[in-house]
C-alpha cells in the first residue's frame, strides 16, 4: 500500500497540519483525507507543492506499507 509521509515531514520541519492546510488552499475535508491516507488519488498539482513546500522529493514524500 502507497502511503503519503506528509505528517513525518511536517514535524521534521516544524511545521502544522494547519500551516500546510492554509498553504495548499484545499478545503479541509479534501485536506483531511489526503494527510490521513484515506483519499484513492491525488493532483500531480498537489504533489508538487508538497514537495515544494516540505522541500522534499516524491520518493520522502511517499512511503510503500505491508498493510
Amino acid at each position: 500500500m502507497l502511503k503519503l509521509n506528509v505528517l513525518t515531514l511536517l514535524e521534521k520541519k516544524g511545521k502544522t497540519k494547519y500551516w500546510l492546510y492554509k498553504q495548499l488552499g484545499m478545503s479541509y475535508q479534501n485536506f483531511n483525507k489526503m494527510v490521513n491516507n484515506q483519499t484513492k488519488s491525488i493532483r500531480f498539482e498537489n504533489i508538487e507543492t508538497l514537495c515544494l513546500l516540505l522541500n522534499c522529493t516524491p520518493n520522502e514524500l511517499f512511503e510503500i506499507s505491508e498493510e
